[in-house]
């Protein structure tokens, strides 16, 4: 359950606070309601005025410790509080709130403590123990968050500051180093300049070529190269070159001719001479 903000007028001291002074006070504000309580119901019992009385002196006591506490906190928070987490530093502000209240709580106490006294009221005198009791519940829970604080967050713990100041110290020598190296990147890339953007002369007039016209194509011309039939690739022949052909000289045979008369005169001669059968 988140309690509501509360702000107290911020009380300036003639002097300073040591720092680390938050937990030994912080034991004397959780024992104090502890022996409240038990003074008040051992007196339930004996019903001694004089255990009232003491009750009385310590519920002052616990008043003063309690802004002592809240005084020493806001020292070791402020202190704190720049090393934590921010898991921390949401801790660190509850637990102050939570201080707060507790720091007005004793005055209520007291409140209730003098009305039981006064009427001598049973009911009254029960309200009172409730309180004392709801008191004594924030006291505890009060000081488990403070311990949180201290070992789970590191609050006010030495070697968890001097970590944190030389994490501090590692992450300015990175920065500047990542600066020097941006630098030095700088320096050693040449800057280059933008090339000369040459001067844009009018383009010369086009001149536009004259429009041919088609002719549409004559349909018999088509129709003849459609029907042609497809010429056949025919093998390439080589072509030997010709030889001059050599002239010889003409022989002249000269003609003999027979005598007709003879020829006959030896076949009808050849005729005799072959006997008849």
């Amino acid at each position: 359950m988140t309690l509501p903000a509360i702000t107290l007028p911020k009380v300036e001291l003639p002097f300073d606070l040591a720092v680390l002074l938050h937990p030994p006070v912080v034991h004397f504000m959780i024992a104090l309601p502890v022996i409240i309580l038990l003074l008040e119901l051992l007196n339930l019992i004996f019903k001694k005025k004089a255990i009232g009385g003491i009750n009385f002196f310590l519920i002052f006591v616990m008043i003063l410790v309690g802004a002592v506490a809240y005084l020493t906190g806001l020292t070791d928070g402020k202190e704190a509080y720049p090393a934590l987490t921010e898991a921390g530093k949401t801790a660190l502000s509850e637990h102050k709130l939570l201080g707060t209240y507790l720091l007005l709580a004793p005055a209520v106490v007291l409140v209730f403590k003098f009305l039981a006294a006064v009427t001598k009221n049973g009911f009254m005198k029960f309200l009172y123990i409730v309180v004392l009791m709801g008191l004594v519940y924030g006291i505890f829970v009060q000081g488990k968050e403070g311990g949180e604080l201290v070992y789970e967050h590191g609050m006010n713990v030495e070697k968890v500051s001097t970590l944190d100041d030389e994490l501090f110290d590692l992450r300015e020598e990175i920065e500047e180093m990542n600066e020097k190296l941006a630098e030095k990147a700088a320096v050693s890339t040449p800057v280059s300049t933008p090339a000369p953007v040459p001067a844009v002369t009018p383009a010369a007039p086009v001149a536009e070529a004259p429009k041919v016209e088609s002719k549409p194509e004559i349909p018999a011309v088509q129709e003849v190269a459609e029907s042609a039939p497809v010429a056949v690739e025919t093998p390439e022949v080589k072509v030997i070159p010709e030889v001059p052909a050599v002239e010889t000289p003409a022989v002249v045979t000269p003609t003999i001719e027979a005598p007709s008369a003879p020829v006959e005169t030896l076949r009808t001669e050849m005729k005799e001479e072959v006997p008849v059968p």
